[in-house]
């Protein structure tokens, strides 16, 4: 696949810039076609959530975030034993620290990205951190969908298809922290490592209290 020749869907300008650009280019290298596409959509969903909220928003700071949030799952960016959404996190911090971005909006972006899954949270967050979790929801779970029109819904899938999304994304998920599954204890991703491991014993927080070295 090769970067977009899309400049604007569902009335959603995509970001051009040399480094928007070059943060595309690293999605298509280290990534795959499903994580392209579901990045893009992520970007456009996020967007079409500001617009209809009308918050005001750094489009190109958003847009570097949805580029790198899932990019934590795979190889390149994947550590031994940090969470997968830091990964990426810092992946993207690296990239805009040689990009001479200010520490601010690194920050916002580093922030994005690490509460990606982060229910209850995230949304509470500034407007750019909010958005990006609003529009992983919505591509991963629905949250929104009725929101969208039709014409909208089919616009954006079929400039960036979902091609088997609801049967993909688990597994997708789930290679990029298989070696490391202790990292999910406490977040949303140990559900995936119960869906994908037959008797996965999930860490029980109850658990860790009753059985800490504190003698009471």
């Amino acid at each position: 696949m090769s970067l977009t020749s899309f400049k604007t869907i569902a009335g959603v300008t995509i970001p051009d810039s040399t480094i928007a650009t070059q943060a595309t280019e690293l999605l298509l290298e280290h990534g795959t076609d499903f994580l392209y596409n579901h990045s893009l959509r992520v970007f456009l969903f996020a967007s079409l959530n500001g617009h209809r909220n009308n918050f005001k928003y750094d489009a190109e700071l958003l847009y570097i975030a949805s580029a790198f949030h899932d990019l934590g799952l795979v190889p390149k960016y994947s550590s031994k034993d940090l969470r997968f959404e830091v990964d990426g996190a810092n992946a993207a911090r690296d990239f805009l620290i040689s990009h001479s971005i200010g520490k601010e909006a690194i920050q916002l972006v580093w922030d994005a990205i690490a509460l990606h899954t982060t229910i209850g949270i995230a949304e509470h967050k500034e407007t750019e951190v909010a958005l990006l979790y609003s529009g992983v929801g919505l591509d991963v779970m629905g949250d929104g969908y009725e929101n969208l029109s039709e014409q909208t819904r089919n616009e954006i899938i079929t400039a960036f298809p979902r091609t088997g999304f609801k049967k993909n994304i688990i597994p997708a998920f789930f290679s990029g922290f298989e070696h490391k599954t202790e990292t999910t204890f406490g977040n949303i991703k140990s559900d995936v490592c119960a869906f994908m491991i037959p008797n996965f014993h999930q860490k029980n927080f109850c658990d860790c209290i009753l059985h800490s070295p504190w003698s009471e």
